[in-house]
């Protein structure tokens, strides 16, 4: 069972290198799709019926989704792959919060986009995240800029 971070980034790592060996991810982190953490957990095992934990990866050419195991951790089958430019469309509502933060994700092929629930502990990885699509490379298309970037002062 992977606990620590860097240990889960490098099975998310490896699982990537084996699908594409010539990217390479420039963060990581994990997440929990659903409504807030907090009303999930007070609802115990049924809440964990309403929810999907996933890791999502920024490479240098696209953003991965992968489905993380709920009981070890570890990386499972890939969900998504997004280009970069179609990523940058498709997250809005970047809410950086003390404890759970969130974001919405308009996976391809999904009738409305998912949110991401994001822990304190993931939270650097996620202000990378989204420095590293938003801030650099390409302009972000017209239709992702009504999302504040609240990252930047």
């Amino acid at each position: 069972m992977a606990i620590r971070k860097s240990t889960m980034q490098e099975q998310v790592a490896a699982a990537i290198a084996a699908i594409e060996p010539n990217d390479r991810p420039v963060v990581t982190f994990h997440t929990i799709s659903g409504p807030s953490p907090w009303l999930m957990s007070q609802l115990g095992l049924i809440g964990q019926l309403f929810v999907k934990y996933y890791f999502v990866t920024l490479t240098h050419r696209v953003v991965t989704v992968h489905r993380a195991s709920r009981m070890s951790n570890r990386p499972q089958e890939l969900v998504h792959v997004v280009p970069l430019d179609q990523a940058r469309a498709a997250i809005t509502d970047v809410n950086r919060a003390t404890l759970w933060s969130s974001l919405k994700f308009q996976f391809p092929g999904e009738p409305k986009p998912t949110r991401l629930n994001i822990g304190r502990y993931w939270r650097n990885e996620l202000d990378t995240f989204v420095n590293g699509l938003f801030g650099g490379g390409p302009a972000v298309p017209p239709q992702a800029q009504p999302v504040a970037n609240p990252y930047q002062a």
